[in-house]
């Protein structure tokens, strides 16, 4: 056993950096080109049905059965001519990830052949199964029916050769069965209480927008090493063995040097994320040795939660491109630190006003105020409400020292 464990870490020490096949293009000239962006909107889709649908972003307007099929007609096409074979309603259950079901374009043509179609009805609203989705006892076993329906607000994305669109997954009673139907009915609720104050200080205001910047800590473990741990493998965390010899003591991993084989998956990752309109920006060791840490710039929260679970999975497929496995357990090593989703959060109206900016005149103080203090109340009314939502055992355990500072305003 022992020959065998040294093998294994000879065979990880001796692993070099894997080469990334780095576009020749700059980051602008290809990035989102796997996203059904507004840009794609307006080359495929009818000049109505563009401004019909926009309108509906933006204002949160409902569409009619004819628009869904002419924005199904013209997603369709833009996703076959980037190679698209099958589509998919990509939703978020109560599993801590995402799921998907595909489906191919093709339907019979009466004349024993087929064709590639894609109607409204199949973009706006499909019936996966529920029945092996945790469901929190809301229904009987003969009621499994789930429904997904599509979130118009985060755009359509291609993963290899499929269409992806966010959807919602609610239960035939109507009770939200994923993490996306509470967030968004959260944002509208937001928004609504948010225009309503922001008007007494700019009639203008049509919308109050939540913005979110997540902060995605990781640890990196060479796979052989990994393949090593029964216990990481089958928990994803430690479960036996002891602290290493050097840990953080001296907190030197921090912002430093970036190791060449980390620095190639992070590279990697960088334009894979870039591809789907991530707007990923900072990368960074963190505090624990083989601790990084990836940032995008800030979107809007709905939006912005869709991308962290797709960098999740970028994560996990790309680290197997170079050899390595990425951990995203809270706390996978015990006697280090843990890893944070730090969330910065804030608020900002559509005539570009950001709530939680001091102001330069009394006026403008007034209302930064007036949102500060709103915001602290509905924290401290609604603390336990808060709690429940972000607990669990793990986030608990992570937190039970002092790894992370409370909600600060910066």
């Amino acid at each position: 056993m022992s020959s065998l464990r040294f093998k294994v870490v000879e065979e990880a020490s001796n692993r070099k950096a894997v080469p990334v096949d780095i576009p020749k293009a700059r980051p602008q000239e290809y990035y989102a080109s796997k996203v059904f962006n507004r840009a794609k909107m307006y080359e495929y889709l009818p000049i109505d049905t563009y401004k019909a649908l926009i309108n509906a972003i933006d204002n949160k307007e409902p569409l009619s059965r004819k628009v869904a099929d002419s924005v199904a007609e013209g997603m369709k096409r833009w996703a076959i001519d980037n190679g698209a074979r099958h589509y998919t309603h990509w939703f978020q259950p109560l599993t801590e990830t995402t799921a998907e079901k595909h489906d191919g374009f093709v339907e019979h043509d009466g004349k024993g052949g087929m064709v590639e179609e894609f109607s409204g009805k199949l973009l706006v609203q499909q019936e996966p199964d529920a029945s092996s989705f945790p469901n929190g006892g809301i229904r009987n076993t003969f009621e499994a029916r789930g429904y997904s329906a599509w979130d118009i607000s985060s755009p359509a994305f291609l993963m290899d050769n499929t269409l992806c669109i966010p959807t919602i997954f609610i239960s035939y009673t109507g009770e939200s069965l994923d993490y996306k139907t509470p967030l968004l009915r959260a944002l509208s609720a937001v928004d609504k209480a948010g225009t309503a104050v922001a008007r007494y200080f700019d009639p203008k205001v049509n919308h109050v927008i939540s913005n979110l910047g997540w902060e995605q800590e990781y640890f990196l473990v060479d796979e052989a090493l990994y393949a090593a741990r029964p216990d990481l493998v089958l928990t994803g965390r430690t479960l036996m063995g002891h602290e290493s010899a050097k840990n953080q003591q001296l907190e030197d991993h921090y912002f430093g040097a970036i190791p060449s084989r980390v620095e190639a998956f992070m590279l990697d990752l960088e334009i894979e994320a870039h591809k789907l309109g991530i707007p990923a920006k900072t990368r960074h060791n963190e505090v624990a040795p083989n601790q990084f840490e990836l940032a995008p710039i800030f979107e809007e929260t709905n939006l912005a939660n869709d991308h962290n679970m797709l960098i999740m999975s970028l994560m996990s497929e790309v680290a197997r491109r170079h050899n390595f496995r990425v951990l995203l357990h809270e706390k996978p090593f015990a006697g280090i630190n843990g890893s944070g989703k730090h969330n910065n959060w804030s608020l900002g109206t559509d005539t570009g006003t950001l709530l939680f900016a001091p102001g330069k005149t009394p006026k403008e103080n007034l209302q930064f105020i007036t949102f500060v203090a709103n915001i602290m109340a509905a924290v401290h009314r609604h603390n336990a409400l808060l709690k429940a939502s972000i607990m669990s055992a793990t986030n608990c355990h992570r937190l039970g020292a002092n790894e992370a500072p409370p909600a600060i305003i910066s």
